[in-house]
């Protein structure tokens, strides 16, 4: 299934007023990770009230130990303080890489913004070696942008 048919499930789950923020989510990393082969763990990290670190929310994939993550820190935690996406086609190749699992080869990290501000981010790891292209990057804004108007 190409990224652009999955953009009217996104606005459906978004828009279920019948379920909760995290539910939604939920069904959100649900649909990606079981409609694109390449994603293999999908995942929401936000930022922990006023602390300098992450807090993992709804997510689908192996377990985690990585439930908070200081600001900083690894992909997800160099996304919150650089407010950009990170695309990383080969995870053995970076020094600030937080190791989730040893079958992880690629990993996809873009913020969430509400009113201006990184609220959090979609990261997605991949056991494909370099899967991500142009695309899934604009895809996944689209995703963010959608969420940033239900948090």
């Amino acid at each position: 299934m190409s990224l652009d048919h999955l953009k009217p499930e996104i606005e459906t789950i978004v828009a279920n007023s019948d379920t909760n923020v995290d539910e939604r989510l939920l069904k959100i990393c649900e649909l990606l990770e079981a409609n694109v082969s390449h994603y293999d763990w999908v995942g929401f990290y936000f930022r922990n009230g006023d602390k300098e670190e992450l807090k993992l929310g709804p997510y689908v994939g192996e377990p985690t130990d990585h439930t908070i993550i200081p600001f900083g820190k690894g992909i997800c935690g160099q996304v919150a303080v650089s407010n950009e996406n990170f695309v990383v086609p080969d995870v053995s190749a970076q020094d600030n890489y937080i190791a989730c699992s040893i079958t992880v080869k690629a990993e996809i990290v873009v913020p969430i913004f509400v009113n201006g501000e990184n609220i959090g981010q979609i990261d997605i790891d991949s056991k494909t070696p370099d899967p991500f292209t142009e695309a899934d990057e604009r895809f996944l804004e689209f995703v963010c942008k959608k969420v940033s108007g239900i948090l």
